[in-house]
């Protein structure tokens, strides 16, 4: 996976990661100006408290002054009323909003990550993928919603309660000031050393989920080699390593919680203690130095709040970092600026003009070494060479899921840089020989290349990809839920589907990577016949690693080590007797025996 550079890490220490948050609370203004108004009159009917106890104590309890007392309570119980109404709404507000902006943010997430070119796909690992977009944003929603209420009370609180404190005694507020940076400073030291704890507890669990994940997905497989007590074995020890992460970054915050707690309430003590001995020296009043505790008290339980909620926000730091690498990865396929329209309707001619390609995880190694061809429209083009002659890459910059090192790769005359990647895959259908079936139903796999078909175009192109029988006899037809990967299909199954998807989309040009190869005979005969509709008029470049599928090609490139080294139809290439006849031998022979 693509890291980000020192630069980019410098500056999100500086601007912090979780002001990566910042555009994603810009889009709800008004909630937040509700939350922030519902904030304030929450922390100044707090601190009308102290003022209401200061008066009672210096003049309540005098008997010519009783009839306050009645007064006083019944205000206060107005201020009770007015704060509970207050800190509901506050709460309301700042949760919800969390919610919804960890969900947006989710959301952009996916919406990123589908947008990555291959190269990243190249090299990431789907079960770490999954964890920032699960475990990380929970991290954060946790942190965005409950400890931003929190944090936010607490702030407001400390602030006010702070302001108050001066104005009741400059001079012990004096001592609080200077205790202060003695409190904070340890704080954020903590704190620092928590967001590291937890982005390396981070960092571990994703690498144990990413060993699952592929566990997982490969279980069959696992199974057959009766691997299971290895696996079982490798990823407890992750979710060790995950665990003393987690329980290294747990520590720490602890340590944090202890040392913010203790400091703050020490501090409290001794000033409560210097304004008692003001108090006995007739400097102050005792319903003063009430009102001053209070206020402190107020303060110092902020403070108090602040240290626990920082451990949490801290964490919440280290997922808001891996979130924010994520979305600071650039596809290599990008839109261009101005992108050039292609065709409507489209002609389905394709060339390619001494193209020269290597995979960006392997550029030592060339796939391609400058290779030209061009398929007319309705053309029907095979692709035949042994493993690693780069067939399949051929697919792969057509679609463009790479761009070439060299060379230019056209679409009906228009190169598929200067065209929007989208526009040019509109064009393309593709039936690959690996087929992808989705937790989804059997309509809605389906309906993928078109989301808007009707049902009956639905059943029409299963019925012509062969896959209406098989269909028709599940327990609710194509509403039937299919495994994920399709694991309750046979090969055959997933592969009519994944024709039929093709035929459903229409388009121009398809792409086929021997998509008979898992079908029995008698379903071969049917999709052979229905691809031959299919592709009449329209331009197929078909990988044929079977050689009966050449035999009706209008031409044959024969693919050697990243080149095409023959050109022709079958019988041609058979009397040449090159490549192509060598291969042609050993496959036809082998039927014959």
């Amino acid at each position: 996976m693509s890291q980000p550079s020192p630069e980019a890490v410098q500056r999100r220490g500086r601007l912090k990661p979780l002001g990566a948050l910042l555009p994603f609370v810009g889009r709800y203004k008004g909630r937040v100006a509700a939350a922030l108004a519902a904030l304030v009159v929450a922390t100044l009917a707090t601190l009308a408290v102290p003022i209401a106890v200061r008066r009672m104590i210096d003049h309540g309890f005098a008997s010519e002054n009783a009839g306050f007392i009645d007064q006083y309570f019944s205000m206060m119980l107005v201020v009770v009323g007015v704060l509970a109404a207050a800190s509901a709404v506050r709460y309301y507000l700042v949760t919800t909003l969390g919610e919804r902006i960890v969900a947006d943010l989710r959301a952009e997430l996916f919406g990123h990550l589908v947008a990555l070119d291959a190269t990243f796909y190249d090299t990431a690992k789907t079960g770490e993928l999954t964890s920032r977009l699960t475990a990380d944003t929970t991290q954060m929603k946790s942190a965005v919603s409950t400890a931003a209420s929190i944090a936010l009370r607490n702030v407001m609180m400390f602030i006010g309660a702070v302001a108050m404190m001066v104005v009741t005694s400059p001079a012990l507020s004096g001592l609080v000031l200077v205790a202060i940076p003695v409190i904070v400073l340890p704080l954020v030291a903590f704190g620092r050393s928590v967001r590291k704890k937890s982005r390396l507890a981070q960092d571990t669990l994703a690498d144990a989920a990413a060993f699952a994940a592929e566990s997982i997905s490969a279980v069959r497989t696992l199974q057959a080699f009766t691997g299971e007590d290895r696996a079982r074995g490798t990823f407890s020890s992750a979710v060790e390593s995950a665990f003393g992460a987690a329980r290294g970054a747990t520590r720490a915050r602890a340590m944090l919680t202890f040392v913010g707690i203790f400091l703050v309430f020490a501090s409290v003590v001794a000033v409560l203690w210097s304004g008692a001995q003001e108090v006995l020296d007739g400097r102050m009043t005792p319903g003063t130095l009430g009102q001053f505790v209070l206020f402190a008290v107020f303060a110092a339980s902020a403070l108090g709040q602040l240290s626990e909620v920082w451990g949490e926000v801290s964490q919440a730091a280290g997922a808001a970092e891996r979130i924010t690498e994520l979305l600071e990865v650039k596809p290599r396929i990008q839109e261009p600026a101005r992108p050039v329209a292609l065709p409507r309707p489209a002609l389905g001619v394709v060339a390619f003009e001494n193209v020269h390609f290597a995979y960006p995880t392997r550029t030592e190694a060339p796939v391609l070494g400058g290779i030209s061809f061009t398929v007319r429209p309705g053309e029907r083009v095979a692709l035949v060479g042994p493993s690693g002659a780069g067939k399949s890459t051929v697919f792969h910059l057509l679609l463009r899921a790479y761009d070439p090192l060299s060379g230019v790769v056209k679409l009906d005359g228009i190169p598929l840089t200067d065209a929007a990647p989208r526009d040019v895959r509109r064009h393309i259908a593709l039936v690959p020989q690996d087929v992808d079936i989705f937790a989804a139903t059997v309509a809605e796999n389906i309906r993928i290349g078109r989301p808007d078909a009707s049902d009956d175009e639905v059943r029409r192109a299963a019925d012509l990809a062969a896959a209406d029988e098989f269909v028709a006899k599940l327990p609710q037809g194509y509403d039937t839920l299919i495994g994920e990967r399709g694991i309750t299909l046979s090969g055959g199954q997933r592969q009519r589907i994944a024709i039929a998807r093709a035929i459903l989309k229409d388009a121009r040009v398809l792409l086929l990577d021997e998509a008979t190869s898992s079908l029995d005979a008698e379903s071969e005969t049917l999709v052979q016949t229905a691809l031959g509709r299919l592709m009449e008029g329209r331009t197929t470049l078909v990988i044929a690693h079977r050689l009966a599928t050449t035999l009706s090609a209008d031409r044959i490139l024969v693919m050697e080590g990243g080149r095409i080294v023959e050109d022709g139809r079958h019988g041609e290439l058979v009397g040449r007797g090159g490549l192509y006849a060598r291969l042609a031998r050993l496959q036809f022979d082998a039927a014959a025996e």
